[in-house]
């Protein structure tokens, strides 16, 4: 009623308007965006830039009758995921025409499409893929007998860091595979015709060309796309290159069942394999099988894929490509077999049905470098006949087939200690000897036969104070000296609570710091094996008697005939030793001046060239000094235990280098 009351110029106004807010708000036909694309290929073709990636012509026209006018995909696009293994060929012809067509880009179904695709992101559901499978009840039973846990042969593939399985979008096209619905194939034609497209197989098959017709490419090889795009073209035209390619693979939905870590339905590439599809699903849980996951397409089963292939041989054989609604099923797991001991890779594993103990053991990676491939030992917990133990050789190994929860032993042939009469022997000798060097000896050889090789000892040898160290001796002082030291470090962490209360906290404070600061660089000091010979201090030959171990070594100095004297004196020196009437210990102490007020006198202690300690309470004071001898006069430290015996030790170790026995000797 109202707009016939209007005068006629303003109804003309009004339906105009309503005209231009309708054209606006509907898409724009293909016609109209095709020249919106020319005005914009031309604006670029200004500015030195092609209008796509072939570098056709912007201002150039589609011949008439073109197979790649009009259409339904972007010219000169590479689709998401596509795979870039194009083919390309050429036609016999008789023309070559540079005509360049108009590139196509029809925006309405680019829109549409974009819009599709966002519904459909938002209607996927996000996956939550569950934790790697819990260890199963033979796995913990393995863990009870063994004192430690084994994992199960594979379990590394399935830890959540390592769960993308996925076949890659830029994964490269096989020539074996099958083109079906939903792949984009893109097209691309020089010569006579020049342009390239894409098409979407569609749901019968096929793909369209203008003056083509319909291309049935569903069903057919990838290697055979080029020859039947061509073939078709060939019919119409002639004088061109083709190149054909996937630009975009379909996506593919299949099913994983039975006894999976995450089972049910996922969205793959249709490139995708059964294991590509059983890992990206959690892979099997611990009650799930590797041996066997099998694939199911229109109710029969197709193929059956060990993963140990996969894993174990790097064999691929059997993975078959997946097609859509394929369903794969993981069968509960076979027996069980636990494999430690010196094998390459300790493990649980999973045995088929006929399988022996040779091949669990082939499975574990046999025997590494110090392995005893002689025998295998099983533990059979099953064998209620006969329990414990069974040893079998290779050959019977191979014999006897696995049962469930057996347990299989390398041993090692490396960690066992030879008795020593057996054992050749690598002395090496050094020092004051005619021919110093590396003798190889056979077991039992003495020392005299040593340094017979050796040529004897030269005219400055100082017997007494030769240096033997053995292997055998340091890795007993070693856990001897560890074992001091974890004593201290439990004094350290005691000391508060049996602290002198008339020290100020900052006085404790200061003692407990420089404790555990001393305490650290005791645990980095290491024994030296020496072994203390009895030898006389006058002797000109070292005892022959003494039987070699492998790697013993002898270091046999000069003649000393220096006495040291350190610690709380007036004056630390090295004193030669007097020509005329022998002087005792104490005497040397008093040529240096004596000792300081603050000496601990009833803490002074001899160490002897040949490693032996002399302390004050055996009559150090009183003794004859010897050539090489070092005397110590300490500091007297407060009374209460542990500060003094740990500045004993640490003072005798770091001021005087003295080895690992002399400290086991001053903390008794």
């Amino acid at each position: 009623m109202i707009v016939y009351s209007l005068p006629r110029r303003a109804l003309r106004a009004a339906v105009r308007l309503a005209a231009c807010v309708c054209f606006f708000a509907m898409p724009l036909p293909a016609q109209v965006t095709a020249q919106y694309a020319q005005q914009m290929q031309q604006m670029q073709g200004s500015n030195g830039q092609s209008s796509n990636g072939y570098g056709q012509n912007p201002s150039g026209n589609m011949p008439a009758g073109s197979p790649l006018q009009g259409g339904y995909g972007q010219s000169g696009q590479t689709g998401t995921g596509s795979s870039n293994s194009d083919q390309s060929g050429d036609s016999n012809g008789y023309s070559n025409n540079s005509i360049s067509p108009t590139i196509i880009n029809d925006d309405s179904r680019n829109l549409n499409n974009i819009d599709r695709s966002i519904q459909s992101s938002l209607l996927q559901p996000v996956e939550r893929l569950k934790p790697a499978a819990k260890p199963s009840e033979f796995e913990e039973y393995v863990a009870r007998v063994l004192g430690r846990k084994l994992k199960r042969f594979g379990s590394e593939l399935l830890v959540p860091a390592s769960r993308d399985f996925a076949t890659p979008s830029t994964a490269a096209v096989p020539p074996d595979y099958i083109l079906n619905v939903g792949d984009v194939v893109g097209i691309s034609m020089t010569g006579s015709i020049e342009g390239s497209v894409e098409r979407e197989i569609d749901s019968d098959g096929k793909i369209f060309l203008p003056k083509v017709g319909g291309i049935h490419l569903a069903g057919a090889r990838y290697a055979d796309l080029k020859d039947r795009v061509s073939r078709a073209i060939g019919r119409q035209f002639r004088g061109y290159t083709v190149t054909v390619g996937i630009r975009r693979l379909r996506g593919i939905r299949v099913y994983v069942t039975g006894f999976a870590n995450n089972p049910g339905a996922f969205t793959v590439s249709s490139l995708s394999t059964m294991a590509n599809a059983v890992l990206s699903a959690g892979g099997p849980s611990s009650g799930g099988s590797f041996r066997s996951v099998k694939l199911y397409r229109r109710g029969a089963e197709v193929a059956d894929f060990d993963l140990y292939q996969l894993v174990r041989g790097g064999n691929r054989l059997n993975d078959a490509v997946l097609q859509n609604e394929d369903v794969l099923f993981v069968p509960p797991a076979g027996p069980q077999v636990a494999v430690f001991g010196s094998v390459n890779e300790e493990a649980i594993y999973e045995a088929k049905p006929g399988e022996s103990l040779d091949q669990m053991l082939a499975y574990a990676g046999g025997p590494n470098s110090l392995g005893d491939d002689s025998r295998i030992i099983l533990y059979r917990s099953i064998d209620q006949v006969r329990p414990g133990p069974q040893q079998f050789d290779r050959q019977a190994a191979a014999n006897t087939p696995v049962a469930g929860g057996d347990i299989l032993q390398l041993l090692s042939r490396g960690t066992l200690a030879q008795p020593v009469d057996r054992q050749s022997v690598l002395v090496r000798i050094e020092g004051e000897v005619n021919r110093p060097g590396n003798y190889y000896v056979q077991p039992n050889t003495p020392m005299a036969q040593v340094l017979q090789q050796a040529g004897g000892l030269s005219t400055r040898a100082f017997p007494f104070g030769t240096k033997l160290t053995r292997l055998s001796v340091r890795a007993q002082q070693r856990e001897s000296y560890q074992e001091a030291v974890k004593q201290l470090e439990l004094s350290l962490a005691a000391s508060p609570l049996t602290a002198d209360t008339s020290q100020s906290p900052a006085d404790r404070a200061t003692q407990l710091a420089g404790a555990k600061e001393v305490l650290e660089r005791l645990k980095q000091t290491e024994p030296d094996g020496r072994i203390v010979m009895n030898i006389a201090s006058t002797a000109t030959t070292l005892p022959g008697g003494i039987t070699l171990e492998n790697n013993d070594q002898i270091f046999v100095p000069a003649r000393s005939n220096i006495v040291g004297v350190f610690g709380a004196v007036y004056r630390p020196a090295s004193f030669l030793l007097s020509d005329g009437a022998p002087m005792r210990i104490g005497d040397y102490i008093y040529r240096a001046g004596g000792p300081l007020r603050a000496a601990d006198k009833k803490g002074i202690f001899i160490v002897r060239a040949n490693g032996e300690v002399l302390p004050a309470s055996r009559g150090a004071l009183k003794a004859w000094a010897l050539p090489g001898d070092v005397v110590f006069i300490p500091v007297r430290s407060q009374s209460g235990g542990f500060w003094s015996k740990f500045k004993e030790v640490s003072t005798t170790l770091f001021q005087l280098g003295l080895s690992a026995a002399t400290v086991g000797t001053l903390i008794k």
